[in-house]
């Protein structure tokens, strides 16, 4: 197994390489992964459709970043798209648990806004776009939370499932290192570093890097047992988070630190005496680790990182808001829900409202404002559905040892980055699976007609 997955792992840091140094490449790689889920997921046995199906998914939500840098696919959103269409194909096959109606509650408070949009918005804004822009990321989110709720895997599965999602990350973030080796030739300010990024919007980047982090960091810790493969997450530990940091974006830092220290607390908390022991000594390489990739960031940022982090500019002065802005917008969301608070202003509407007063093409990157002000109370209800739902399944079923990094990365990741990539929303949806020790089969229990 040890030498599938260094081989696959391989494989992966080529095809980073391959999609830098020709981009055209990027097609074949987007194709290539479709045609290949799509036969794996046709061709499994019934009992195993459901987890190749997140596999597939997993997959592509580790790609996206990669796909979106190189101008690969159908379109931008073709990795929230594919999703949708594997969950659905799920659902074909498998059903969905009866308790995960709420999901279906949750799309349909969704819609009345739609119809708001339809008769209000702009006409110089393109409707169509604007509509699925601002829908495809909850839209996803609950179908796939819809397919996900209580399907079974066991730990093993759960292991080939984090390795499909880091695969297409190693290739990431591979490609962001070739783009920009240097970090200290580009680090000049303490704005977010669109050359360290990879060329590309450094808050995405930087969600993606952060989850990488954090996934080597559960391997590492949880799945890992030969000596060769934990040295080698280490260093992709150290990567992944040397390169997280060096985007100046901090929210998919902040995140991964979260999720890390959710992760290991409740893993301590389910061992013996021996395994703690274990556990710390592996935490304090850990730690070690960390001072060391902070020191060559500071090193290679020529200081500017520290600087980020002290919320203060290129020249050391303190900037009056940490959030760069954020809240301004978040309160002004707000003030158009208190003004619209039953169906809201519209999907799509807030940034079209926003540039009416104020002239300026601004969003706040939050789902939870978003959410209110262009659905109003329904809003409200919907996004109450997708906080609570997983909190009350946890207090029955406490066998997903990542419930509480999942849930946590998509609550944080929404504050900061909204629903712009597919990750947040898949990654919730796996917070909702169960966990199983042994080997035995998937089950789904369907709707009853």
């Amino acid at each position: 197994m040890d030498k599938q997955y260094l081989n696959i792992l391989g494989l992966h840091v080529v095809l980073g390489l391959l999609m830098f140094f020709f981009r055209s490449f990027g097609d074949i790689y987007f194709y290539g992964l479709v045609a290949y889920f799509f036969f794996r997921v046709i061709s499994a046995k019934p009992n195993l459709k459901a987890f190749e199906i997140i596999k597939a998914c997993a997959y592509v939500l580790g790609a996206e970043v990669i796909l979106r840098m190189t101008g690969s696919g159908l379109f931008y959103e073709s990795s929230k798209y594919l999703v949708i269409v594997f969950c659905i194909m799920g659902l074909f096959y498998r059903g969905f648990h009866f308790k995960a109606s709420s999901y279906l509650l949750y799309i349909l408070l969704l819609i009345p806004s739609v119809y708001v949009s339809l008769y209000v918005l702009d006409v110089s804004t393109n409707i169509r776009k604007a509509i699925a822009f601002n829908l495809s990321g909850p839209v996803t989110l609950g179908v796939a939370a819809l397919f996900c709720y209580k399907i079974q895997l066991s730990k093993s599965q759960l292991k080939d499932v984090v390795n499909h999602i880091v695969f297409p990350l190693v290739s990431t973030l591979i490609y962001i290192i070739t783009y920009n080796p240097n970090v200290s030739e580009v680090a000049t300010g303490t704005a977010s570093n669109f050359a360290a990024s990879g060329g590309f919007g450094p808050n995405q980047v930087s969600t993606v890097l952060g989850l990488g982090f954090f996934l080597f960091t559960v391997r590492f810790f949880y799945f890992s047992k030969s000596k060769l493969v934990k040295y080698l997450d280490l260093l992709f530990i150290l990567l992944f988070a040397f390169r997280a940091i060096v985007t100046f974006s901090r929210g998919g830092v902040f995140a991964a630190i979260i999720m890390i220290v959710a992760f290991i607390f409740i893993q301590y908390k389910s061992m013996d005496k021996v395994n703690k022991a274990r556990m710390l000594s592996s935490v304090i390489v850990f730690l070690v680790l960390g001072a060391a990739t902070w020191i060559i960031s500071t090193i290679q940022t020529n200081g500017m990182i520290e600087k980020r982090y002290a919320n203060q500019n290129a020249i050391g002065v303190e900037k009056d808001d940490i959030t760069t802005g954020r809240t301004d917008l978040f309160l002004a969301e707000f003030e158009e829900f208190l003004e619209h608070p039953f169906i809201g202003v519209g999907v799509g509407r807030i940034k079209d409202l926003r540039f009416q007063e104020t002239g300026i093409h601004a969003a706040s990157h939050n789902e939870m404002s978003r959410i209110i002000s262009e659905h109003g109370i329904l809003g409200v209800m919907a996004f109450s559905i997708l906080l609570l739902v997983p909190l009350f399944l946890r207090l029955k079923d406490r066998s997903n040892v990542l419930f509480f990094s999942f849930y946590l990365f998509w609550f944080l990741t929404i504050n900061h980055s909204s629903m712009r990539i597919a990750a947040p929303a898949f990654i919730y949806a796996l917070s909702l699976i169960h966990i199983k020790d042994d080997s035995s089969r998937l089950y789904r229990k369907q709707v009853s007609a």
